[in-house]
């Protein structure tokens, strides 16, 4: 009765069919819903005739949504478990994708999806708070870059399969379907996960431990670093990728399409080799947030290359921008590393929101930026609009570094220097 008990273990394969796998496919729908538009942007533009500030507020309400509800879902996943937590999110996820099956103006299209990434906005947290819960700490590292990987794949998903299914249906038809699969997966989730034994009963004081987490100098030291950088690569990869492809480029759909399919591709192979990349170097000596900051570095310099628009290089600069960009992923394991641990769960949650909330303003405002211009005949939009967005997202993301190489030039400079006879040996 003094509710101390651990939860009973489970074998391999029942956490695998009963854990893993349940909320594996809450990530893989939320990761293909959440950049569905990118392949979706010409049937949307050409049904409900919307201009590029109007395709990115629609798109980017889905990250607004998520951002709101990180602190909430984070509270309730401690208090209810995410069991019970995940069965709710997904009706309300399938709600909206219903919604937005039906749905005939900007206005209800915009609440549609915001309402779709509410719903999906607990996905990813309740799967890392499902697998904590039932998987040894030793095995947590590799079983979460499955699950990322499991996210990449929900990506790719929402290219070439996507493009190839929009022969046999529209964009409403395949939201409805989206609605079916979204509502099953809920009702997987509830049937087969098993209900957490031990749970959350008092009330922590939320807003004192957000405050403190943000007052811990390896968090806001790790965000202003990686945290525009991580808000770019969700908001440019979910939808102008492919909206650059066809306006710059001047690929057409199903070029577009395939390009996005490996440019989302590469986000698997991209997470696994951050993290063998990240294990290797700690072995030298390098620490995690100077992996960050290098392929940083080289990410700001492939959206650089974005800006000149030498054109032999389309093709590889859609897919370097994300094989690289999932550098940023790094944030996640940087914070857990250095935050106390009864602060963890507290810290990945107002990272979330942070990297959300970044997404949505970069989405919105690249679709803003690229709206001052007008488009021709055909639709597109002239080079000069994508090189001034790509232009401010590259100006945005530089104080991040130099704060970055500030830092550690401080931290060599009070290294305790070497003794004099070592300095002085002959080489």
């Amino acid at each position: 009765m003094g509710g101390t008990s651990n939860p009973p273990r489970l074998s391999g394969v029942a956490v695998f069919f009963t854990v893993f796998l349940p909320f594996a496919v809450g990530h893989y729908l939320s990761s293909l819903l959440r950049n569905v538009n990118a392949v979706l942007a010409p049937d949307l533009l050409k049904s409900m005739a919307l201009t590029p500030g109007q395709l990115g507020l629609l798109t980017s309400a889905f990250f607004f949504a998520f951002a709101l509800v990180q602190l909430p879902v984070g509270i309730a996943l401690d208090r209810h478990g995410p069991r019970k937590v995940q069965l709710v999110l997904m009706l309300l996820a399938a709600l909206g994708a219903l919604l937005f099956a039906y749905g005939h103006s900007f206005a209800q299209l915009v609440l549609a999806r915001a309402i779709l990434g509410a719903g999906l906005g607990g996905c990813f947290m309740s799967a890392v708070k499902a697998l904590s819960t039932w998987i040894a700490p030793s095995k947590l590292p590799s079983v979460h870059g499955y699950l990322i990987a499991v996210g990449g794949l929900g990506a790719a998903s929402s290219t070439m399969p996507v493009r190839l299914a929009l022969e046999y249906t529209d964009w409403r038809g395949l939201f409805l379907a989206s609605a079916a699969l979204i509502a099953a997966s809920g009702a997987a989730i509830w049937l087969l996960a098993p209900a957490s034994a031990r749970l959350a009963a008092n009330r922590m004081p939320v807003l004192a431990s957000l405050r403190e987490v943000y007052r811990t100098p390896a968090f806001r030291s790790t965000i202003s670093l990686v945290l525009v950088p991580h808000a770019v690569f969700f908001g440019i990869q979910g939808l102008w990728i492919g909206r650059w492809l066809s306006d710059v480029a001047r690929f057409p759909d199903d070029a577009v399409a395939y390009l996005l399919y490996l440019s989302m591709a590469a986000v698997i192979f991209g997470a696994i080799a951050v993290g063998m990349i990240t294990e290797w170097a700690g072995r030298r000596g390098v620490t995690p947030i100077g992996v960050a900051g290098i392929g940083i570095g080289i990410f700001v310099l492939v959206q650089a290359a974005f800006v000149v628009g030498y054109a032999p290089s389309f093709q590889l600069l859609s897919v370097l921008f994300t094989l690289v960009g999932t550098i940023t992923g790094i944030e996640y394991a940087i914070v857990a590393q250095s935050m106390p641990r009864e602060l963890t769960g507290r810290a990945a949650t107002c990272l979330n929101l942070l990297i959300f909330v970044g997404a949505f303003l970069v989405q919105a405002g690249f679709g803003l930026v690229v709206g001052l211009w007008t488009p021709d005949a055909g639709g597109h939009y002239p080079v000069l609009a994508y090189r001034v967005a790509f232009g401010v997202l590259v100006l945005l993301q530089l104080p991040g570094l130099v704060g970055w190489l500030r830092r550690g030039r401080v931290r060599r400079a009070a290294l305790p220097a070497a003794p004099a006879e070592e300095v002085h040996r002959p080489a």
